[in-house]
């Protein structure tokens, strides 16, 4: 069975954001970029189900700009077997939309036929959560969405969910795409002979055109703001006084 799994280039997590002086978007210039953590949690899972014996192969691919090479490396490096990048823009500040992703994805699946996608829950930098989503609509799939545990036997993806009142465990029937939490696993290091391999692993390069899809935007973004600063507290003198200000400034009781 071959495993199929998105990852895309984002802004590093550990870097502090910046939003562009005019509004008109977030400051990438110099910035580090890395993997989408959710996404590496997704090749990590699948290259565990390879060890075991249950995947074949495992295939990346990202959809977005040419550096993206780096992130697809990376992966290859972790243990993936080959790679593969559409390159859907030159422009760094353009991101695909979730639905050109969906369709662009559907249609590698056509090609490679995997029995399973497994995707990040959704990416850091626009948190959509719609991918995954649009992916299983697209192919008439089963989806298991926010997994923090997955068992794969029998033609069927045993799956723990992370929901609002908890946890719910449910099967999906294979072909499936299931879109992965934080908490299925803690992604390995790429060691450096790994790191040496993966530059002679298979990485093939495709556009949009090749595939018949339309990236063009839907969406405008009128303007980009950073969050409002938060004020400092303040201590108070007694339980009376915290009443007070909770009752007279603060308005909640």
């Amino acid at each position: 069975m071959k495993v199929l799994v998105p990852v895309k280039r984002v802004i590093d997590y550990n870097v502090k954001v910046r939003v562009k002086a005019d509004g008109s978007g977030v400051d990438l210039a110099n910035v580090k970029m890395s993997m989408n953590p959710f996404d590496e949690i997704a090749v990590e899972e699948a290259i565990r189900l390879k060890e075991k014996g249950i995947a074949t192969e495992v295939i990346v691919v990202s959809i977005g700009v040419k550096q993206a090479q780096e992130t697809l490396r990376t992966a290859l490096a972790m243990g993936a077997d080959r790679a593969i990048l559409i390159e859907a823009t030159a422009d760094v500040q353009t991101d695909i939309e979730p639905l050109a992703v969906a369709k662009l994805l559907a249609a590698v699946v056509a090609e490679e036929a995997p029995g399973l996608v497994l995707c990040g829950k959704q990416a850091i930098d626009n948190d959509m959560n719609a991918t995954g989503q649009m992916l299983s609509a697209l192919l008439g799939w089963s989806q298991g969405t926010f997994i923090s545990e997955l068992v794969v036997a029998d033609g069927k993806a045993t799956v723990t969910r992370e929901v609002d009142g908890g946890l719910q465990s449910i099967a999906v029937t294979l072909p499936a795409v299931l879109t992965v939490d934080l908490r299925l696993n803690d992604p390995r290091y790429a060691s450096l002979p790994n790191i040496m391999k993966a530059k002679a692993k298979p990485l093939a390069l495709k556009t949009p055109a090749d595939y018949g899809v339309d990236v063009s935007p839907r969406l405008t973004v009128l303007k980009t703001v950073e969050p409002a600063g938060r004020k400092a507290g303040v201590k108070v003198g007694s339980v009376a006084e915290l009443i007070a200000k909770l009752k007279d400034e603060a308005g909640v009781i």
